[in-house]
């Protein structure tokens, strides 16, 4: 539904910290499926950890908030805006992430007021297996 170029027209991240490379499904302010392809030339792997690279959890969480904040800054009353990370709850890391995975990010806003909002969100292997799940709050300005 929208590639790495019509992401950045929402979310004003760049690489090497854009952590998501194609939304999937969306519904504005609702839910969004997105897609990280993890390769093996990506900046982390080469401190995390050499010869046994693993994508930090911090980043799992990350490319996590950014598919929720392309879903909460679709909407009309927040384009040109930022989604900030505002707080994380309940943050669960279930298998290692590792160069040549595809992870399947899906963010459900659950709360949103005028400029906060919460988001469950899960991370699924290409088996479906779930590596990381979590509530985001953000902070839209």
């Amino acid at each position: 539904m929208l590639n790495k170029e019509q992401i950045m027209e929402i979310i004003p991240h760049r690489a090497p910290f854009l952590l998501i490379d194609e939304v999937l499904e969306m519904e504005p302010g609702k839910r969004v499926v997105a897609l990280k392809h993890v390769t093996e030339d990506e900046y982390y792997f080469k401190g995390h950890f050499p010869g046994n690279p693993v994508m930090p959890g911090v980043l799992q969480v990350e490319s996590l908030a950014q598919a929720g904040a392309v879903c909460a800054l679709s909407l009309e009353k927040n384009k040109g805006k930022t989604a900030y990370f505002a707080g994380l709850n309940k943050a669960k890391f279930r298998k290692k992430v590792v160069p040549g995975m595809t992870l399947r990010l899906e963010v459900e806003i659950i709360r949103s007021l005028s400029k906060i909002g919460i988001g469950s969100a899960v991370a699924y292997d290409g088996d479906g297996d779930v590596v990381c799940s979590c509530e985001i709050t953000f902070a839209i300005e």
